[in-house]
């Protein structure tokens, strides 16, 4: 009975392989899967033990390991159980074709994770963590990072399985031509993004104000900003619309100078008009995150006396400032009061004047 099972294996045939032969690749395959599995994972917790102790590059080293692809690994074991088959000799060359294959898309995810990872730390050591991973240089440098990397391990498969590979970047040089004009718009967004990265007229956290949107930038990405604004709601902006507009950037204040106008009435007298510039400056020498500059009366206008002031806020908080404002208003308003300084508002005056006795008449008669 035996040995009638044993010679239904090995005389019934598969593909020109017998069964047997085939359920002996199937085990190696297996334990070969579950052999490797646990060889990685016993690596990742070494490594993880002397990340705890030996920094930063065995951290990333455990989280490159961690990007093992397990459909890869069985792909790979599968080939191992082919290796112990006697295949026919155009069945070796694509079995050695799939290695090739597997073991380079194996390594491609490897370095995708530690350029992710060594990206993530290098903007993390160089500034805040938040907001550099969502810069334009952190966008971009992970993006054409990862587009040499696997054009690179595609490009190098193609060549492995016979494709041309000289021919085949010529065509795509000519059909990228053809979609450069075909996507202009966006080819000019993304110049755009990479003058932003470059030249770094803001970043991510940065409070700005272009055109009429006024706001603070949460991310940089390759087509658009996005800029959450006072009011709450997200913008979304072209990145070239960005760089053709004049843009003012806020966080970059480091102190606030503050130009503020008013007028005194024509009615003020004298004496009270020259004693304003010395109240204004007591007004702002009072607020201690302030600093005067100057306070003149500017000239005369069609309704008013008309005075300029100027000092400094040493915050660039904008609340800071309207605080200060706001104080500085209330002692004008009641110093002007005590020496009898009226602020100007704006008069209609309407002069009525009698009309010539033959007109009124002839009023009265209509």
């Amino acid at each position: 009975m035996n040995d009638r099972i044993i010679e239904l294996f090995t005389d019934t045939t598969l593909f020109g392989i017998s069964i047997l032969n085939l359920l002996l690749a199937l085990g190696v395959a297996t334990l070969t899967f579950v052999a490797a599995r646990a060889a990685i994972s016993f690596v990742q917790r070494r490594v993880r033990r002397w990340s705890e102790h030996d920094g930063a590059f065995s951290q990333v080293l455990a989280k490159v390991l961690g990007g093992t692809s397990n459909a890869l690994l069985l792909l790979a074991s599968l080939l191992v159980g082919l290796g112990m088959l006697d295949l026919p000799e155009r069945w070796l060359a694509r079995v050695g074709s799939l290695w090739f294959v597997v073991a380079a898309m194996q390594i491609g995810l490897w370095a995708n994770r530690a350029i992710a990872l060594g990206l993530r730390r290098y903007f993390a050591r160089h500034g805040n963590e938040g907001l550099n991973q969502g810069s334009a240089l952190a966008t971009l440098s992970a993006w054409g990072a990862r587009v040499l990397l696997w054009s690179v391990v595609v490009l190098a498969m193609l060549s492995n399985l016979g494709v041309n590979i000289t021919a085949f970047v010529a065509s795509l040089g000519v059909g990228g031509i053809a979609v450069a004009l075909a996507v202009q718009n966006i080819l000019g967004d993304l110049f755009a993004s990479l003058s932003i990265a470059v030249d770094k007229p803001f970043e991510v956290g940065d409070f700005i104000v272009v055109g009429p949107l006024a706001g603070t930038v949460e991310h940089v990405g390759l087509k658009t900003t996005r800029i959450r604004s006072l009011g709450g709601e997200q913008i979304v902006m072209a990145n070239a619309s960005m760089i053709s507009s004049t843009i003012q950037n806020y966080k970059r204040l480091q102190e606030r100078r503050i130009v503020f106008e008013f007028g005194l009435s024509y009615d003020t007298p004298t004496d009270a008009v020259k004693k304003a510039p010395v109240i204004i400056e007591e007004a702002i020498k009072a607020q201690g995150q302030a600093r005067f500059d100057r306070a003149h009366l500017r000239g005369f206008g069609k309704e008013a006396l008309e005075f300029e002031c100027v000092y400094i806020v040493k915050d660039p908080g904008y609340n800071l400032y309207m605080d200060i404002q706001q104080a500085i208003n209330f002692h004008l308003l009641e110093r002007f009061s005590r020496i009898g300084a009226k602020f100007a508002v704006p008069v209609r005056a309407i002069k009525v004047t009698a009309l010539p006795q033959e007109d009124m008449l002839r009023f009265k008669e209509a």
